[in-house]
């Protein structure tokens, strides 16, 4: 059995396969980041028991469950299309560690990020446009309530990219790579990280 099916029974969650049914310029189809690169990710030892991540685009919550299953972090999984929803709170009715993951049914540019996110995860859920306005809102948490926060960006687009470089306010902390992961040498098998200092000074 392969590594995918065989987290999905370890985890007791289904999030398995691809759904475009919703997607359109400006939300992406919903398919979850391969099990190893979450490995990886946890095997940083920047996502701990202590940190609360908000997983933007969450689908059916497969990064949610096993940050909270593998690095017990508490998590919040945002997620805009009804349907895809409600496959993670199926999941959150059996799923190891579903008491320390919530999920909200919302637009990202409009959800008010909370005071005790430290960690935010993105698989190129939206367009950059979206992620301008969502940027604002992390900026806004962060100028609101200061604290570090770092922000993971798995296979990131040239727009991300090129967008994320221009914010004054973050700044480029390292990045995970990944393309050993698969076949073939995709540049962009990578999580980059970025962080907005916890003593950034606002003007």
């Amino acid at each position: 059995m392969d590594n995918e099916h065989t987290w999905d029974e370890r985890l007791r969650i289904k999030t398995m396969g691809r759904d475009d049914s919703n997607a359109d310029a400006y939300r992406y189809p919903y398919e979850p980041t391969p099990y190893s690169v979450l490995e990886r990710l946890v095997d940083s030892g920047l996502i701990g028991s202590e940190d609360v991540v908000l997983d933007y685009g969450c689908g059916k919550g497969r990064v949610d469950f096993f940050l909270s299953a593998q690095a017990g972090a508490k998590t919040i999984g945002i997620e805009y299309d009804e349907h895809i929803y409600q496959g993670a709170m199926e999941n959150q009715k059996c799923g190891v560690s579903g008491a320390r993951a919530e999920f909200v049914l919302a637009r990202a540019e409009s959800y008010e990020v909370p005071p005790q996110v430290n960690r935010c995860y993105f698989f190129n859920p939206f367009s950059a446009e979206i992620l301008h306005k969502v940027m604002a809102r992390i900026i806004e948490s962060h100028y609101e309530h200061p604290r570090e926060i770092f922000l993971f960006f798995y296979y990131p687009s040239e727009e991300y990219i090129s967008y994320l470089m221009t914010v004054d306010e973050l700044d480029f902390y390292d990045e995970i790579e990944c393309d050993d992961l698969f076949e073939g040498k995709d540049i962009r098998e990578r999580i980059l990280i970025f962080s907005l200092p916890s003593g950034y000074a606002y003007l």
